[in-house]
């Protein structure tokens, strides 16, 4: 690939983070000169528009437009025991979209010489953007999988960086590192570990996905206080892997002992809810939930995250006026997911940066707009 069209690739990729004006030079200079693609594999998964492959060899001009759009690219699959080229298999590691990317390293407020903990090395890639932004002597990156820990260190090392590398469990922090001035997460996290609040110097950030995976996920950004605790909101959208420790257990399917009945509350309301009312939903009652919208019609699934042999099925039917229920388990998870959508509703349908997070050595605690105002 020439390097008149690499750059008009980058420029291009460069135009496409930032649609709202909302990241700063510096991170955009970041991208500019950390070039992506020394950090993808010759051959990755898109799953967009359909899960296909990228092959930098069979199919150049493809890997290279994949490469510089802003879209994650899968580069494992099942913990690194099915190929890629299965094309079936669940993702468990990925280059992030760009756009991702930068929104969270934007968020960080990152200048030269701040101590950075990033927790999920990945391909190395932003480990690299970290070295360019605050220096690389002052980041240190932590990585569960020591086989992809490994092809990021050969990424860094061919790129010309040399961030401190760590083959570990990313919710002890790395406290003989510490303290630091900012904490960079990029793996779905359901429960803060307060390692990080505690590794993270005051005043420190710490900037993560929450991915209670109720509908949507969000971007939660702590500010670390003198006496340990740490507040923060929920500015926007994020989607990640879930951190492996923090995993949800599967889903069990109909064994045949589920209870059957009727409920007038379309279940497009709870399904289809504004990202505050995932929300307020998630933090309430500790459930997940995902919707299956195909041919076969709209069905919401709602699933007991620690025990999911509870589950309840709601299907939408045009024209009804009751629909469907199928319930597993004796928890009534629907019934408690509709009455924390009207607890919603009745605070006057907040938005999601009005909620928040504190995070202390007794745990985590949601809240709308004060940290006096817990919710769940």
């Amino acid at each position: 690939m020439s390097d008149a069209r690499t750059g008009q690739r980058m420029e291009h990729l460069i135009a496409s983070l930032d649609p709202e004006g909302d990241i700063g030079d510096r991170v955009k200079a970041a991208v500019r000169a950390v070039p992506r693609d020394q950090f993808i594999p010759p051959v990755g998964l898109v799953s967009r528009p359909r899960p296909h492959l990228i092959d930098r060899d069979t199919d150049p001009d493809g890997w290279w437009d994949a490469v510089y759009s802003d879209t994650s690219i899968v580069t494992q699959l099942d913990d690194g025991t099915t190929d890629l080229k299965s094309l079936s298999g669940d993702y468990t590691s990925s280059a992030s979209a760009p756009s991702t990317v930068a929104d969270l390293l934007q968020r960080l407020e990152l200048e030269l010489g701040h101590r950075v903990l990033e927790i999920g090395t990945g391909t190395g890639w932003t480990a690299a953007l970290l070295s360019h932004l605050v220096g690389e002597q002052n980041v240190t990156s932590i990585e569960v999988d020591a086989a992809v820990a490994e092809q990021a260190a050969k990424n860094l090392s061919a790129a010309g960086h040399t961030p401190h590398l760590v083959v570990g469990d990313g919710t002890k922090g790395a406290p003989d590192r510490a303290p630091f001035d900012r904490v960079h997460v990029t793996c779905g996290i359901r429960q803060v570990p307060y390692a990080w609040v505690e590794q993270t110097r005051p005043g420190g950030v710490i900037v993560l996905p929450w991915c209670p995976e109720f509908g949507t996920n969000h971007t939660l950004r702590l500010v670390v206080l003198p006496d340990g605790i740490a507040h923060g909101r929920f500015p926007g959208f994020a989607s990640y892997m879930l951190m492996r420790s923090q995993r949800m257990p599967g889903w069990h399917k109909d064994d045949g002992t589920g209870q059957r009945r009727t409920t007038r509350i379309d279940p497009r309301t709870i399904g289809n809810a504004p990202p505050g009312a995932d929300l307020a939903i998630a933090a309430i009652t500790g459930l997940r939930a995902f919707v299956e919208d195909d041919d076969d019609g709209y069905r919401l699934w709602v699933v007991d995250t620690e025990t999911p042999s509870q589950w309840a099925a709601v299907t939408y039917k045009a024209g009804a006026e009751e629909f469907p229920v199928y319930q597993l388990g004796d928890r009534p998870v629907w019934d408690e997911a509709v009455d924390a959508y009207f607890r919603w509703v009745d605070w006057g349908e907040p938005r999601r940066d009005r909620f928040g997070m504190t995070v202390s050595p007794d745990g985590q605690q949601v809240w709308l707009d004060t940290p006096q105002q817990v919710i769940g």
